[in-house]
């Protein structure tokens, strides 16, 4: 019963974040470009979309950050790393080209596949290729590394409802 919930709950956050994508604009990609576009006729609409999001997320973060567990799980998954490498400023770059390029970024493009537009399609298919490539790198380069660590996993048991 406890795991339907979850389950029930994570569907609705979902819904309404999409729909916060939808009436934000962010599924336009003519919108996005046009926010990323500094140097031609720019539209900082998507500006206040984004200050939105921060305040919303700045305001829970400390609301929820003094609680010993989160509601539905049995404790936060919170990152721990604080340091900046390679993989991150690659990662932050191919991102930041794929959202130039497309005018998606990946919850906003998996929101537009209900369209079947071929540009979403594509973009979609392209960004699961790429994890599916950055997986298969990560797996051959510590295998090929004597003595590498393995690359950080989820606890699924932290996530999955006993």
């Amino acid at each position: 019963m406890r795991g339907a919930f979850i389950a029930a709950v994570g569907l609705f956050a979902g819904l309404l974040f999409g729909v916060g994508l939808v009436i934000g604009g962010m599924t336009d990609p003519a919108k996005v470009r046009g926010f990323l576009d500094f140097m031609g006729e720019w539209d900082p609409t998507l500006a206040f979309v984004m200050g939105g999001a921060i305040a919303v997320h700045f305001l829970a973060y400390r609301m929820v950050r003094g609680r010993p567990t989160p509601v539905l799980a049995r404790r936060f998954q919170i990152p721990t790393r604080r340091d900046v490498d390679a993989k991150l400023l690659a990662g932050a770059a191919a991102f930041g080209l794929g959202w130039g390029l497309g005018g998606y970024c990946p919850g906003p493009a998996v929101t537009s596949l209900s369209t079947g537009a071929p540009g979403v399609l594509a973009f979609v298919g392209a960004m699961l290729g790429a994890a599916w490539l950055t997986a298969r790198a990560e797996d051959w380069v510590s295998r090929r590394r004597p003595g590498a660590a393995e690359p950080p996993t989820v606890d699924r048991r932290v996530l999955t409802p006993q």
